[in-house]
């Protein structure tokens, strides 16, 4: 079960790079992940769960402006990637196999940078302008890191 909840979390980070990984360090720090005494233990630190959120934020605010670079461009391909990774070794770490858990998140982190956007091009396409389809990928990333964080 908790690879399936790894995956969820790397499309999500696939989709928006921080949100999930603020999600899990909420969760972390809240007590609901137990990280404590494994190597991901600062995922529930005092203040790492506020500065991701801030940085989450600024993500749902600066991927609205129009010099952001594509997702699938190196850079930011792989940060989707690491932040999938990192979300999924987190769940991994607390619920029984960090290595099994870090796959299961840069393997949705793939998914979900390259199905996000296709999904949010044809969106973008049936709206005729990006701004509503960027408002519903946010929505569902947001939606998806805070059902899987609830499950646990």
């Amino acid at each position: 079960m908790y690879l399936v909840l790894a995956f969820l979390l790397g499309i999500a980070a696939g989709l928006r790079s921080f949100t999930p990984l603020a999600a899990v360090s909420w969760a972390a720090h809240l007590g609901a992940l137990r990280v404590t005494g494994t190597p991901l233990a600062f995922m529930g630190a005092r203040y790492v769960p506020i500065l991701l959120s801030i940085c989450a934020i600024g993500e749902l605010i600066a991927d609205k402006l129009p010099q952001v670079p594509s997702r699938k461009k190196p850079g930011p391909f792989i940060v989707r990637i690491l932040s999938g990774a990192l979300t999924g070794s987190t769940v991994g770490a607390a619920l029984g196999s960090l290595p099994f858990g870090l796959i299961a998140g840069a393997v949705g982190a793939v998914i979900g940078t390259l199905g996000g956007a296709a999904a949010r091009a044809r969106m973008a396409a049936q709206f005729h302008k990006d701004l509503p389809a960027a408002l519903i990928e946010d929505a569902v990333t947001i939606g998806i890191s805070i059902a899987v964080v609830l499950a646990f």
